[in-house]
C-alpha cells in the first residue's frame, strides 16, 4: 500500500511539474488578444507599452542579441523605412535582450553605416533592454528547446513581429530563424490589408497590395434573384456565389 501511494505522489509531482513547464512556455498571446503591457528601459528612455501609443498601430519587433549581422540589417532597413511607417500612423518599438549599453553602442555604430549605399539615418524608434526576458517570455518567445543549458542559446527564438492595433489587440505575429531576415514590404503590406479591411470593413485576397481589389464578406442569399439583383453594382463582381469582390482604387 505504501509503495502504491508513494508511486501515485511521484506521478502527481511529475505531472504538476510537467504542466508547469508547458504553462510557463505556452502562455503567449494570441490573434485578437491584448498586448502584453511592460515597462522597460529603451535608448529613449522608459517605455510603457503599449499605453504610451495607446491611439496607434504598433509594431514591436525583437531580437536575440545586438551586433549580430541579420539583425543589423534588419535595423538598418527600419530606420530607412521610418517614413514609411510615420505615414501609416504605425509606431516602431524595437525590442532586444541585450542590456542599454551595448543598445546605445550598436545604435552609434549603425548610424555610420552606408547600407546599400543609401545615406546614413538616424534610429528615431526605441530599442528596449529586455535582460531579465520579462517580455520575451510575456509575448511567448522563449520556448522549450530555448532553455537555457549548456552550449544553448537561450533567446535564439526572440525573432517575433508583432502587429498592434489602435485597441492593443494584437492583429498580426510573425516568426523568423536567426538565419532569415525579415521582409519590411510585408509587413508593412500586411499593415495597409489590416487598417483597409477595418476601414471598409471588407477581407483580404491573397497577393494583394494596396488600391488592389478585395473581396466582400460572405453574403447568405435567399434565392437566385438576390444574386442577380446584386450583380447590377458596376463597382461589384464575382467568381462564385462565395467568391465576391469590390472593386479597389486602381480600378475605380
Amino acid at each position: 500500500m505504501k509503495k502504491i501511494i508513494l508511486l501515485s505522489a511521484i506521478l502527481f509531482f511529475s505531472a504538476t511539474q510537467i504542466w508547469a513547464q508547458e504553462k510557463m512556455y505556452s502562455n503567449y498571446p494570441m490573434l485578437g488578444d491584448d498586448a502584453p503591457a511592460f515597462t522597460a528601459e529603451s535608448t529613449k528612455g522608459t517605455v510603457n507599452f503599449p499605453a504610451d501609443y495607446n491611439t496607434q498601430w504598433k509594431v514591436l519587433f525583437s531580437h536575440p542579441a545586438d551586433f549580430t549581422p541579420v539583425c543589423t540589417s534588419e535595423i538598418l532597413e527600419l530606420a530607412a523605412a521610418q517614413k514609411d511607417f510615420d505615414d501609416l500612423g504605425v509606431k516602431i518599438v524595437v525590442m532586444s535582450v541585450d542590456n542599454l549599453q551595448s543598445h546605445n553602442e550598436w545604435i552609434k555604430s549603425m548610424e555610420t553605416i552606408n547600407y546599400k549605399d543609401r545615406e546614413t539615418f538616424k534610429i528615431n524608434f526605441p530599442l528596449v533592454s529586455d535582460v531579465s526576458l520579462q517580455v520575451s517570455r510575456a509575448y511567448g518567445m522563449i520556448q522549450p528547446n530555448g532553455k537555457v543549458q549548456a552550449n544553448t542559446h537561450s533567446t535564439k527564438d526572440v525573432r517575433g513581429v508583432f502587429i498592434i492595433d489602435p485597441k492593443n489587440k494584437i492583429q498580426a505575429i510573425f516568426f523568423y530563424p536567426m538565419n532569415i531576415g525579415r521582409n519590411l514590404a510585408e509587413i508593412k503590406r500586411t499593415i495597409v490589408a489590416l487598417q483597409t479591411a477595418e476601414m471598409e470593413q471588407v477581407l483580404i485576397p491573397a497577393n494583394w497590395n494596396k488600391g488592389e481589389d478585395v473581396l466582400i464578406p460572405y453574403i447568405k442569399y435567399t434565392s437566385e434573384e438576390d444574386k442577380l439583383t446584386d450583380n447590377t453594382n458596376p463597382d461589384y463582381y464575382q467568381y462564385s456565389w462565395y467568391m465576391r469582390f469590390k472593386k479597389g482604387s486602381n480600378q475605380q
